[in-house]
């Protein structure tokens, strides 16, 4: 009997549900956080008197720090524990994201951002290595429906956002309210995490962290690992696509109103969280291999078809299938990069979230130097491209979540 079998038989069944409701907190609350500062950025603008360029700069502060602190969580995770370092983190981020509302200039305003990007990315890391840990207990996949309350927490805070700015509750106090709020959550969520270090779960990290690699081996790990890395670009073209640049398409390409216009981000969002809260059960009957295969040739056909025959219609029926193509994709590899032998516990799980978000950060001018060049059209075939990515390269994912 392998060692996370014998954990999971030894565990209380209500500890583990206790610990799966307490990281379950962490990955909603890690997206509330950000996503109730997002409708108050022009108030931030306003408050500092900054240029629309100004203000892009600092934000551009976030997505720096966490580049810049990804891959240092691999080693706080190993020293403090995930359970531990997702929930102090969570309510550092907290203050961070306060500070933001009471910065006085744009100095402090950037590092601010930076800080709280650095933040986000070591809470996403642990909150992920705890999950996954969680995962191994049950036996069964757990990761997808996280993900999926990451979305619904991010919906939330977009609401409690824009509700603050409509009533015209202070933006220090109503960021100051926040932060208390949901650090208690994160502190109590801390609590019903699984104790000790990371691996009593996991005999493959511990072996590998007993019994240095061989060079084989630790270059067989490396090569799963970039292609696990391009995989996730693929997910993150597929969502910044979405994101940035359904809007656009639809209104100057297909001339929607600016009301339809937003359609085809609510359409893909809408479809990834309810791939994501579904998933699980679907992962579970065919494995993580098939669905992401699957899933990379529904985005292709569903991107093709809107592209092939531009409508509105199309359009939005192309972005829900995009979004449900890709719903387990990244949730997959981080499962599959955390389980990679002959690397240091957590270290594949931070490259891999690394990576993810390099995607995220090269996709935006990719995309828009291909529309320069050609049209936004041509451009968003690069989603087309992404889904055949990821039918070819879900053959490196395991077909199972559970371990043999």
């Amino acid at each position: 009997m392998s060692t996370a079998e014998g954990t999971a038989v030894t565990l209380p069944a209500t500890r583990l549900r206790r610990a799966r409701l307490a990281v379950a907190a962490c990955f909603f609350t890690n997206a509330v956080l950000y996503a109730n500062l997002v409708p108050r950025f022009p108030e931030v603008k306003e408050q500092l008197g900054l240029s629309n360029s100004a203000l892009g700069a600092a934000i551009a502060a976030f997505p720096l720090g966490a580049l810049l602190a990804g891959l240092a969580s691999a080693a706080l995770i190993r020293r403090l524990g995930s359970g531990r370092v997702a929930s102090v983190g969570l309510v550092l981020l907290a203050v961070a994201l306060w500070a933001v509302a009471v910065a006085p200039n744009w100095g402090l305003l950037a590092v601010a951002l930076f800080v709280a990007g650095a933040l986000d990315a070591v809470v996403d890391v642990a909150q992920n290595a705890q999950g996954l840990r969680v995962q191994r207990l049950y036996r069964r996949s757990i990761l997808n429906g996280l993900h999926g309350l990451w979305s619904v927490g991010a919906v939330a805070g977009g609401l409690l956002g824009s509700a603050a700015a409509g009533l015209s509750v202070p933006l220090a106090v109503h960021l100051a309210v926040t932060a208390v709020v949901f650090s208690t959550l994160a502190l109590l969520s801390g609590r019903g995490m699984l104790p000790g270090r990371d691996d009593d779960e996991h005999p493959a990290a511990a072996t590998a962290d007993q019994a240095p690699a061989d060079g084989t081996a630790r270059r067989t790990a490396i090569w799963a690992l970039a292609a696990l890395g391009v995989l996730a670009a693929c997910g993150a073209f597929v969502e910044d696509a979405g994101a940035s640049w359904s809007a656009l398409y639809l209104r100057t390409e297909l001339a929607a109103g600016a009301a339809t216009a937003g359609l085809g981000f609510v359409a893909m969002s809408v479809a990834m969280t309810v791939g994501r809260l579904t998933g699980d059960r679907v992962v579970d009957r065919f494995g993580q291999r098939r669905v992401v295969r699957v899933g990379g040739a529904l985005t292709a056909a569903g991107m093709g078809l809107a592209l092939a025959v531009p409508s509105v219609a199309t359009t939005l029926i192309g972005f829900a299938l995009a979004g449900l193509g890709v719903a387990t994709l990244v949730p997959a590899v981080f499962h599959a990069a955390d389980e990679l032998p002959g690397l240091p516990r957590g270290l594949g799980l931070a490259v891999s979230n690394w990576l993810l978000r390099i995607g995220f950060l090269i996709s935006p001018p990719l995309i828009g130097a291909v529309a320069d060049a050609s049209s936004l059209r041509v451009a968003l075939s690069t989603v087309v491209l992404a889904g055949l990515g990821a039918l070819v390269l879900g053959r490196v994912l395991r077909r199972s979540v559970v371990s043999r």
